[in-house]
């Protein structure tokens, strides 16, 4: 019979994204994320290599779940017209955060670049691309809905409502402090970014620019 995994990755991978969150990436060390894990030191150098490419990947689990959540939401609001598509997109970050509110933190406090450095291994490389991707494929998706263009300016427009306004309006409840650690994103809230999305809707992109010649 295989010997099962005596220490569950999954479980150290939680644990790092806690800390990420609380601490930030800097504040993360192998002693710290060991003894809150309850796991010897190497037990991460034996499944991830290093603790660089533990972070990484739970960056990279945090945003592939956040990504299929939207995606999820997007599907579910397509039927009621394609601006509530843009909506549900842009409420994401809100119920993440009240599904999984230490990847959100994390996702909005932490800058991507402080934990995916130099050194990622080539497989984590090719799933951060894979993440790019997928998120242009949204972006440009909502653009076809609503105005059946792909263009930079319509795109620019859903990056407003799906990147720009809910940062904006969800930014201090995903990096203020927590006594437990969740994230509390009012019905208030989410009422007024929908209707700042709508407003921004309102309003169409501007034409692309014609070519000469």
């Amino acid at each position: 019979m295989p010997r099962r995994r005596v220490h569950d990755l999954d479980h150290l991978l939680d644990t790092a994204e806690r800390l990420a969150a609380e601490r930030g990436a800097g504040g993360v060390t192998v002693r710290g994320l060991a003894a809150a894990a309850e796991v010897p030191n190497g037990t991460i150098y034996h499944a991830f290599g290093s603790l660089d490419a533990l972070l990484a990947r739970a960056w990279l689990r945090a945003a592939d779940a956040f990504l299929r959540l939207q995606t999820d939401l997007i599907d579910e609001a397509r039927p009621g017209g394609a601006r509530e598509a843009v909506v549900a997109a842009a409420t994401a970050p809100a119920i993440f955060a009240g599904q999984r509110p230490a990847a959100a933190r994390m996702l909005f406090t932490v800058r991507r670049e402080q934990l995916l450095g130099p050194d990622l291994p080539e497989a984590d490389a090719d799933a951060l691309h894979g993440l790019d991707a997928r998120l242009v494929q949204v972006l440009i998706r909502l653009a076809e809905l609503l105005w059946d263009r792909r263009d930079r300016y319509a795109v620019e427009v859903v990056t407003t409502c799906v990147v720009d306004l809910p940062t904006a309006l969800f930014r201090r409840a995903l990096t203020g402090p927590s006594t437990d650690g969740t994230v509390l994103i009012d019905a208030d809230h989410r009422r007024r970014l929908a209707a700042a999305v709508r407003a921004v809707l309102d309003l169409p992109p501007p034409a692309p620019p014609t070519r000469k010649g």
